[in-house]
C-alpha cells in the first residue's frame, strides 16, 4: 500500500472544472502531475484504506489501487457527445476486488455531485428475474430489508425504474412491491460534500455508510447464492 488516505488534493476540483473547459490532451498532458497528485494517487490511497476497513469490519468488499479506479478518459467510440474526458473519477471496491461482480461499493467525485452508492446494477436477467420473484414471494423479508435501511436513512433508488410491470408480475397489487420489482437496478445512495473530499474522515463517513447499506448486500447475496452460476 502506498499509504493511508489523507484527503484528495485543494486542486482535485478545480483539475476537473479545468479539464472539462479545455477537453484536451495536449492540456491533460501538460496538467497530468496534477492530476496525479491531488487526484488519482489520493483515490487510490482511498481504494487502499477502505479495504482495510471493510475487511475490520467484516464487509466483504475490497479493491485494487490500479484496477478497481475506472479511467478518466471518455470511451467515445459508439457515443455522439466526443469530448475525451469524463468530469468525474470513481472506483468500486467489490468481493473479489474486480469491477465484474454484482454487489458492489461505488464511490464518484466529479463536477455535478460527489456520492457514494451500494449497488447491485445491472444485475444479469436470471440474478434481475429471482430478485423479482423473492420480493413477490417473499414480501417479509423485502419488507425487513426496507426496514432495515430506513433504520440507517436509506431508501432504494428509483432512477431507471419501469413504468410497466415486468412480464409475469403483472399480479402483484401492492403498491411497495410492485414500485421495488420495477427496478432495474437495486441502489442505495449517499451524497458526499465536495468540501469534506479534503479530509481523512471522509473514510469514516464511508464506512459508516456501507455499514448502514450492508443489508442490502446481504439480502442480495442469499438470492444470488439460490442462482445457478451461469444459468
Amino acid at each position: 500500500m502506498s499509504g493511508s488516505f489523507k484527503g484528495f488534493g485543494d486542486k482535485a476540483i478545480p483539475f476537473l472544472k479545468a479539464l472539462d473547459f479545455h477537453q484536451s490532451r495536449e492540456w491533460f498532458l501538460e496538467n497530468r502531475d496534477l492530476f496525479e497528485l491531488h487526484l488519482k494517487e489520493p483515490f487510490g490511497d482511498l481504494v487502499d484504506t477502505l479495504t482495510e476497513r471493510f475487511a475490520a469490519e467484516g464487509l466483504d468488499l475490497k479493491g485494487d489501487r490500479r484496477k478497481s479506479l475506472f479511467r478518466i478518459n471518455r470511451d467515445v467510440r459508439f457515443a455522439k457527445d466526443k469530448r475525451p474526458y469524463n468530469r468525474h473519477l470513481s472506483a468500486i471496491l467489490s468481493p473479489d476486488g474486480t469491477k465484474m461482480e454484482q454487489g458492489v461499493f461505488f464511490v464518484h467525485i466529479g463536477l455535478e455531485r460527489c456520492f457514494a452508492a451500494v449497488a447491485w446494477w445491472q444485475p444479469r436477467p436470471d440474478l434481475l428475474q429471482a430478485m423479482r420473484r423473492a420480493i413477490a414471494e417473499k414480501p417479509q423479508d423485502f419488507r425487513a430489508l426496507a426496514a432495515k435501511l430506513a433504520k440507517g436513512r436509506l431508501e432504494l433508488d428509483d432512477q431507471e425504474r419501469m413504468k410497466r410491470m415486468p412480464r409475469g408480475s403483472e399480479g402483484v397489487a401492492d403498491e411497495d412491491l410492485a414500485a421495488a420489482i420495477r427496478n432495474r437496478h437495486f441502489v442505495v445512495r449517499q451524497e458526499i460534500d465536495p468540501a469534506s473530499i479534503h479530509s481523512p474522515e471522509l473514510v469514516d463517513e464511508l464506512v459508516d455508510f456501507t455499514r448502514r447499506a450492508k443489508p442490502l448486500l446481504d439480502w442480495g447475496r442469499r438470492i444470488e447464492g439460490r442462482v445457478p452460476a451461469g444459468a
